[in-house]
């Protein structure tokens, strides 16, 4: 039995990974909050698939067209979609947020707010 357990942890752990050693992530949660009529977002779906409703949310680095919808903003309800296509770099996380034409619109542009590195992540090219 001793001989067995320290094999054990290494097999959990790699079942445990869906991405790989090298992944990035899409955030919808709000990075800048001092930017004039800019907004958190949902990102609603990646290449098509629907993603999970927490966030951050994992994905392979590369070219990716992402769905992202508005919360509630103003007197509107939420659920407005905009697309966009990203090429994603590894092991870096990318927080996309809504900017706004003003504060009682519904009409908003996805844009990247901020890009950071991810701790732990493993790009290969270093």
């Amino acid at each position: 039995m001793r001989r067995i357990l320290p094999w054990l942890g290494p097999l959990v752990l790699v079942g445990c990974q869906t991405v790989g050693p090298t992944w990035s992530e899409l955030s919808g949660a709000q990075y800048h909050v001092a930017v004039m009529d800019r907004r958190p977002l949902v990102v609603s779906k990646v290449d098509g698939e629907s993603t999970p409703l927490h966030s951050p949310i994992k994905i392979a680095p590369g070219r990716h067209e992402i769905v992202v919808e508005s919360l509630r903003h103003g007197a509107f309800r939420a659920g407005y979609q905009e697309r966009l296509t990203l090429d994603i770099e590894p092991c870096k996380r990318y927080y996309i947020n809504a900017q706004y034409k003003d504060p009682v619109q519904p009409d908003y542009t996805p844009v990247v707010d901020e890009v950071e590195p991810i701790a732990g992540c493993r790009s290969g090219l270093g």
